[in-house]
């Protein structure tokens, strides 16, 4: 089995010095429950080989997965974003890792005076086919897939044509 990490990398030599790299703690997880899983990242190509390679790299990784896991504890960037839709275009599993009381998750939002007690931003929402509120909980409900895949319906692109639907059955009563 594949996994392919997505989320934030740092651009450049100068960031790198000071970051502290999210994959180890992903990685370790991962094959202590599934010892014979393969891991892959992006970090494996460094930009100056050109966008093109690095993009084509990239999405080569999510297309050779079986599966991809998203850390979005903290912010992620455009390119993790479309990573997410590329695994949908390939019908892929998709796990985001979005912890209550962060960017892309936060409790207690009010809009037009309403409180939405659980708010996750929603193209993460509707990209991903299990939202985790930690690593712990990513990496449990990667070990049920895998154990009976069957049981789980993966979302494809058409997640992207249903909400557009929704919206225009909506505006129509609104």
């Amino acid at each position: 089995m594949k996994i392919a990490l997505l989320g934030s990398l740092p651009k450049g030599d100068k960031v790198r010095e000071g970051w502290v790299d999210w994959k180890p703690e992903y990685v370790e997880k991962i094959v202590a429950l599934l010892p014979g899983a393969e891991i892959l990242h992006g970090d494996a190509i460094s930009d100056n080989v050109g966008a093109e390679l690095v993009v084509g790299h990239d999405l080569a990784l999510v297309k050779e997965a079986d599966l991809v896991v998203v850390d979005a504890r903290a912010k992620i960037g455009a390119g993790t974003a479309q990573e997410m839709v590329i695994a949908k275009y390939f019908g892929k599993p998709v796990v985001v890792v979005i912890p209550p009381g962060t960017h892309h998750r936060r409790s207690n939002v009010v809009f037009d005076g309403q409180t939405m007690e659980d708010w996750i931003h929603p193209f993460l929402k509707i990209s991903s086919d299990y939202v985790a509120s930690s690593v712990d909980d990513a990496v449990k409900w990667v070990e049920k897939f895998f154990k009976d895949s069957a049981e789980f319906k993966v979302k494809d692109l058409s997640v992207f044509e249903q909400a557009i639907a929704r919206f225009e059955a909506y505006k129509k009563n609104h």
